[in-house]
């Protein structure tokens, strides 16, 4: 059990008639609930979503480096939604190269560098 400090009471007193207001308990309550940020931030950015942003941004960067040049100099990623990464395609001839010939190449070598579970599917389009 804890032992009655008498200075600390002199100054919760000296404090309480200073403020005209005792504040002890509030304090108190505030330092018990207290966590250190660094505890919070993954707990939030896990509720807010931005690690799925993380990873859809780190795919956008990426994309460069896992594809062949001349394919990504006509195939830009525009997003990652449940699963599927859309990539925008400029011409119906570079769209038809790409799904016929390099769509599961593309797919594996993503999946391979960010897991099945982030990119499960892609889905290519013109725009």
């Amino acid at each position: 059990m804890k032992k009655p400090d008498p200075a600390g009471r002199a100054r919760r007193q000296a404090l309480a008639q200073w403020r005209r207001i005792d504040l002890h308990d509030a304090e108190k309550a505030l330092a018990d609930g207290a966590k250190p940020i660094a505890q919070m931030l993954p707990e939030l950015l896990k509720k807010f979503g931005f690690d799925k942003r993380l990873s859809e941004a780190e795919v956008m960067r990426v994309w460069l480096n896992l594809v062949d040049p001349t394919i990504a100099e006509h195939a830009k990623p525009s997003g990652l939604n449940k699963g599927t990464l859309f990539v925008n395609v400029d011409s119906s001839v570079w769209l038809d190269e790409i799904v016929r010939y390099r769509r599961r190449e593309i797919l594996q070598r993503l999946q391979h560098a960010f897991g099945k579970e982030l990119i499960a599917r892609i889905s290519f389009r013109i725009g």
